[in-house]
């Protein structure tokens, strides 16, 4: 794909989300999202610049990005109030057929289906996070072990260093007083 510093990044609205995605012309992002409209010109896709939401999009060139726009409390109460119960027309003794001497029996509203458990994919989130947290727990610990051990590293050259050279004088000194005797020996 080509490089981070030719991609700009698109964003366009999805239903409940917001999808990004990083690409090299708007021709791509459109590609991307699957649309054959031009968005752009309908002013209803962007182009975005915000450090934080483009971090993403940019790690992941091409691949759309999906983010939730509000909270699911923010989204329930943009709708609205609830307009499923409309009023309907009554009809008049004149509209009504004559072959029906009493109306039909009202059907009782069903009980709305209740809402799907939502727990697996909470455990299954948290469990995601406590993953990631774990990791860089651990990737903190081995960089700490890693310094531990380069000064460890470098306490043990040094120390080394310093025991060479005294040891290299010692060498030295021996060596002349050999040499020294040696001559004495000769005569």
């Amino acid at each position: 794909m080509a490089r981070a510093a030719k991609l700009k990044v698109y964003r366009t609205p999805i239903g409940f989300h917001d999808a990004y995605v990083a690409a090299p012309s708007q021709k791509a992002a459109l590609e991307a999202w699957g649309s054959d409209n031009n968005l752009f010109a309908q002013k209803v896709a962007e182009i975005v610049t915000d450090p934080a939401l483009i971090e993403e999009p940019l790690a992941h060139p091409g691949v759309v990005v999906k983010r939730l726009r509000g909270t699911a409390a923010e989204q329930l109460a943009a709708l609205g109030p609830d307009t499923k119960k409309k009023p309907q027309p009554k009809e008049s003794a004149e509209q009504q057929p004559a072959s029906k001497s009493k109306p039909a029996p009202e059907k009782k509203p069903q009980k709305p289906k209740p809402r799907p458990d939502r727990s697996k994919l909470a455990r299954a989130e948290q469990d995601l996070v406590d993953a990631e947290s774990n990791h860089a727990a651990a990737m903190k610990a081995i960089r700490d072990q890693e310094i531990a051990l380069a000064r460890q590293r470098r306490e043990v050259e040094l120390a080394y260093r310093d025991e060479s050279e005294r040891l290299e004088d010692a060498r030295a000194g021996a060596n002349a007083a050999y040499e020294k005797a040696v001559k004495a020996w000769r005569g």
